[in-house]
C-alpha cells in the first residue's frame, strides 16, 4: 500500500486547477464574439476554390493551393474554436475598456473582418490571371458569399472552369557569336524547359534564374537574369501548342557578357575602423596579400580557409564557401568579402577583379553568463547556470579557449511515494581548447573537406555530482577529438580519446544498504576507469525554419576499453593503475520528426532507442553509462529515474527507495501537438510512453530483464504545458500524469492517476 503525501498531492491539484481554469476562462471569452458582431455584418471566416478542368490535370491540389494563397483578405482564423485576437479588439473599443483591455488589444488585438469586405470579383481576376501564368488562357471564373446566419459568419467560395492548357512544342536558344550564347547554350541539358510541358511563367523565371547561376559559376561577374528575356509563338499550330526563344535583351552592357577572372585577393585579418590602411603592412604568402598592422592573425593558419586564388575565376559557390569558413573560425564577428572591378581595355575579352576579405575580430577576451538545460540520455538533466571566460585567438591561429563553471539543480514536484522532492545537485569546471585545424600527423589538403574545416577539441572538466538522500559522485574526465560540419545538415564528431575516471564517496546508511542488496548496482560502481572512443552523427533539418516536415536524427556509438585490455593483464576483473577498467560497447539514436501544419501550430514527435553491452571485463556498464527514464526531458508523468527497470517497483517499507532507477536498454516514444495561446505564451498536448531494462537479469530487482512483454511494460503519461518563448529561449511548465504504470501488478498497470501529477519545470523544448 502506497503511503500519500497530501501537501504535495494538494499542491499538484492546485496547480492543475489554476491551468485548466485559466484555459477555460481564455476560449470561454473567446469563442463569445458573436454578440459584438453588427446585425447586418457577417464575420468573415473561411474560402474554397473549386476547379473544374476541361482536360486532365495531374496537380489540381497544387494548383489549388496556389491559388487560395493568392486570395486577399485571408479569413479569420481561430484557435482552438475561439476568436481571442477578435475578443481583445472588441473590448478595447468599447467605452472605457479599461487599462487590462487596451495592453491586451496591443500585443494580440485582431482587426475584425466581414463579409462586406470581401471584393470577390477584383479576387476573380487575380485567379485569371494566375491560372494564365500557367497555361490556362480563356478560363472562367464566378463567385458567391454564402452566410451562415446561426453562427454569424461568412465563406466565400469560387468557381474557375480551366480551359485546356498550351503546350510547349520546342524551346530554342537565338543564333547569336556572342560567346555567352556557346555558354548557355552548353547549360541546356540542366534546362527546367522540358517537351510538352505546361505554359509557365514561374517555369520561365526559374529558368532565367538557373542560367544566371550557371554563368555566374563560370565567372560571369555581372550578369543578370533580367538580360534574358522568353518570347513565344502560337502562329504555327491551331491545338493550343507553342514554340518558346529565348534570347539577350538588345543593348546588354558588355561587361555583363564577359567573364572575369580574380587579379588580386587582399585580406585584412584585423578590420577595424580605427585603422589608418596606409599605416599597414602587407605580407605576402601562398599568392595573396595580407594586410594588418600586426600579426593578429598568421597567415599561414589563415590561408586555408580562403578557397579564393588569384588566376582563378569569379565563383559565388567558392566566395559563399569562403565566407562560410571564416565564420566558423570562432575568432570574427563580420566578414566581408568585396570583388572590385579593375581598370580593363574596353576590347578585352576577359575582366578583372580584386578579392577583399575584410575580418572584423571578436573581442579578444569574454565572459558569458548563460541558463541552459542539460540533458543526457545516460546522465543528469535539468535546468543550469553556466558561467564561461572565453579567449579567442589564443595562439594567433584561431584558437580558443573556453573555461567553464557549471551548475545545475534538478527537482520534481507531485507524484506520490516516499522520494518526494529529492533533488540533485551538480557543479563542475571544465576546460576546452579548440584549434579550428584537424591536428594530425599528416598534412591534409585544406580541398579535401569541401564544406568545412575540421576543429580539434581538447577537454578536461572535473564535475561534483550530489544525490540527496544518497551519495556524491566525483569524477574527471578528459577528450581530445574532431568535430566537423559535412554539410548544412550533417555534423560528425568524433573522440579517438576519451577517459573518465569516476568516485564515489559520502554514501548514506540508506544508499550502501541498496548496495547490499543489489550486488548488480554495486559492480556498476567499481569499475571506476572509463576509456574509450565515442561518435556522433548528427542531422539537423531544424535549420530549415520554414519548411513543414522538418526531421533531426542524432546517432551515437561508444566503445570503452579494448586498448587496455592490451597492456592489462592477470585474472578477471583487470586492471590499470591499480583501477578496474570498464569494457562495453554502446550504441543509441534519437530522432524527431515536426509537422508544421499552420503558423504556430506544430506536431512534434520523437523516437529513442539505445542499448549498451557490457564484455570482456564488465558484467555491467558502469553506472554513468546506464539509462534512466522519466523526468523532464522524458517521460514526463514520472519522476526523474523513476520508471523501470521493467516492472520493477521500489519497496515503498524501506525509509528511502532507490529512485535512481537505472538500465542498459532504453526505449521511448513521444508525441506533443503545440499551438499558441497568447502573445508570447504557447501550449502545449502530450503523451509520452517509455521505459529502461537490464538485458541480463538483476536478482535484486523483480521484473527488470527486457522481453517480448516489453509492450506491456512501458510507462505511459501525458498532460499539458505551458511555455514562454522568447527569442527561442524557452522556459517550460509540463504538468503530467500516468496512464499506464508498469511497477504496478497485471490488470492494475492502466491507473489514470490524475490524483498525482508530476509538475516539471525545464529550460528549453523536451525534443
Amino acid at each position: 500500500m502506497k503511503v500519500m503525501n497530501n501537501k504535495k498531492t494538494i499542491f499538484s491539484i492546485s496547480t492543475a486547477q489554476i491551468l485548466l481554469t485559466l484555459l477555460a476562462v481564455l476560449f470561454l471569452y473567446s469563442c463569445s464574439v458573436d454578440r459584438f458582431i453588427p446585425e447586418d455584418k457577417f464575420l468573415y471566416t473561411k474560402e474554397t476554390v473549386i476547379l473544374t478542368p476541361d482536360s486532365v490535370v495531374n496537380d489540381i491540389a497544387d494548383i489549388e493551393l496556389d491559388l487560395k494563397a493568392a486570395l486577399r483578405p485571408e479569413p479569420i482564423s481561430s484557435v482552438l474554436g475561439g476568436y481571442p485576437g477578435l475578443y481583445f479588439h472588441y473590448k478595447a473599443n468599447r467605452e472605457k475598456p479599461g487599462f487590462i483591455n487596451k495592453f491586451l488589444n496591443k500585443k494580440m488585438g485582431q482587426e475584425p473582418l466581414y463579409d462586406t469586405d470581401i471584393e470577390t470579383y477584383e479576387m476573380e481576376q487575380i485567379l485569371l490571371n494566375r491560372l494564365e501564368n500557367k497555361g490556362f488562357f480563356y478560363s472562367v471564373a464566378n463567385s458567391k458569399i454564402v452566410r451562415d446566419t446561426a453562427n454569424k459568419e461568412a465563406e466565400a467560395i469560387y468557381n474557375l472552369c480551366l480551359s485546356k492548357p498550351y503546350r510547349l512544342k520546342t524551346f530554342q536558344l537565338d543564333n547569336d557569336t556572342l560567346p555567352v550564347y556557346g555558354k548557355i547554350k552548353n547549360s541546356f541539358s540542366e534546362t527546367l524547359i522540358k517537351p510538352d510541358m505546361r505554359f509557365s511563367l514561374n517555369a520561365m523565371k526559374a529558368e532565367r534564374e538557373r542560367i544566371d547561376t550557371y554563368l555566374k559559376a563560370e565567372g560571369y561577374y555581372n550578369f543578370n537574369s533580367g538580360f534574358l528575356i522568353f518570347e513565344t509563338d502560337t502562329n504555327q499550330y491551331k491545338n493550343k501548342k507553342f514554340d518558346l526563344f529565348l534570347r539577350l535583351k538588345k543593348d546588354v552592357p558588355k561587361k555583363s557578357i564577359v567573364p572575369y577572372k580574380i587579379a588580386k585577393v587582399n585580406i585584412y585579418p584585423n578590420n577595424r575602423v580605427d585603422l589608418d590602411s596606409t599605416a599597414l603592412d602587407t605580407i605576402r604568402f601562398a599568392e595573396k596579400d595580407f594586410i594588418q598592422d600586426e600579426v593578429y592573425f598568421k597567415p599561414k593558419r589563415l590561408d586555408p580557409f580562403v578557397l579564393i586564388e588569384e588566376g582563378d575565376f569569379y565563383s559565388p559557390s567558392t566566395s559563399k564557401a569562403t565566407g562560410r569558413r571564416l565564420g566558423s573560425i570562432g575568432a570574427y564577428k563580420f566578414v566581408n568579402i568585396r570583388y572590385d572591378e579593375l581598370e580593363n581595355n574596353d576590347e578585352d575579352s576577359l575582366g578583372q577583379l580584386s578579392a577583399n576579405i575584410f575580418l572584423s575580430p571578436l573581442n579578444k577576451r569574454a565572459v558569458r553568463a548563460e541558463v541552459k538545460a542539460v540533458t543526457k540520455s545516460n546522465g543528469f538533466s535539468g535546468p543550469g547556470l553556466g558561467l564561461t571566460f572565453i579567449n579567442r585567438n589564443l595562439f594567433k591561429g584561431g584558437e580558443t579557449l573556453n573555461i567553464s563553471l557549471d551548475g545545475a539543480y534538478e527537482i520534481q514536484a507531485g507524484g506520490s511515494g516516499n522520494n518526494q522532492g529529492s533533488s540533485s545537485i551538480q557543479l563542475g569546471v571544465s576546460g576546452e581548447l579548440i584549434f579550428p585545424r584537424m591536428l594530425f600527423p599528416i598534412e591534409i589538403s585544406k580541398n579535401y573537406f569541401k564544406y568545412d574545416i575540421p576543429k580539434t577539441r581538447m577537454q578536461l572538466g572535473v564535475s561534483y555530482l550530489n544525490r540527496t538522500q544518497y551519495f556524491t559522485l566525483g569524477s574527471v574526465e578528459a577528450k581530445f577529438g574532431y568535430v566537423w560540419q559535412a554539410n548544412k545538415y550533417v555534423t560528425h564528431e568524433i573522440n579517438p580519446v576519451s577517459i573518465n575516471y569516476v568516485s564515489l564517496a559520502n554514501t548514506t546508511a540508506a544508499f550502501d544498504e541498496i548496495l547490499a542488496a543489489n550486488p548488480f548496482l554495486q559492480t556498476s560502481f567499481d569499475q571506476q576507469f572509463i576509456s574509450g572512443l565515442t561518435y556522433s552523427f548528427i542531422y539537423n533539418g531544424m535549420v530549415d525554419t520554414g519548411k513543414k516536415h522538418q526531421i533531426y536524427f542524432n546517432g551515437n556509438f561508444e566503445t570503452a576499453g579494448n586498448s587496455l585490455s592490451l597492456i592489462a593483464g592477470g585474472d578477471k576483473p583487470q586492471t590499470i593503475f591499480g583501477l578496474e577498467y570498464a569494457q562495453f560497447a554502446r550504441i543509441d539514436g534519437d530522432i524527431r520528426y515536426h509537422f508544421n501544419f499552420a503558423e504556430k501550430q506544430t506536431i512534434a514527435a520523437r523516437l529513442f532507442a539505445g542499448i549498451g553491452i557490457p564484455y570482456g571485463n564488465s558484467d555491467v556498464v558502469p553506472y554513468t553509462k546506464q539509462y534512466f527514464a522519466g523526468g523532464p526531458y522524458s517521460v514526463r508523468a514520472f519522476r526523474t529515474r523513476s520508471l523501470g527497470p521493467g516492472t520493477y517497483q521500489p519497496d515503498d517499507s524501506q525509509t528511502y527507495s532507490y529512485y535512481d532507477q537505472t538500465g542498459n536498454l532504453r526505449l521511448e516514444a513521444n508525441l506533443e501537438y503545440r499551438f499558441p495561446l497568447i502573445s508570447l505564451l504557447q501550449g502545449a498536448f502530450f503523451v509520452d510512453a517509455g521505459n529502461v531494462w537490464n538485458t541480463t537479469d538483476n536478482e535484486a530487482l523483480d521484473g527488470d530483464t527486457f522481453g517480448s512483454d516489453f509492450m506491456n511494460q512501458l510507462g505511459i503519461g501525458g498532460g499539458f504545458g505551458m511555455r514562454v518563448d522568447i527569442q527561442n529561449f524557452v522556459i517550460r511548465l509540463d504538468l503530467g500524469a500516468p496512464f499506464h504504470d508498469p511497477s504496478l501488478a497485471e490488470g492494475e498497470r492502466w491507473s489514470w492517476d490524475f490524483e498525482n501529477p508530476i509538475l516539471n519545470f525545464a529550460i528549453g523544448y523536451p525534443f
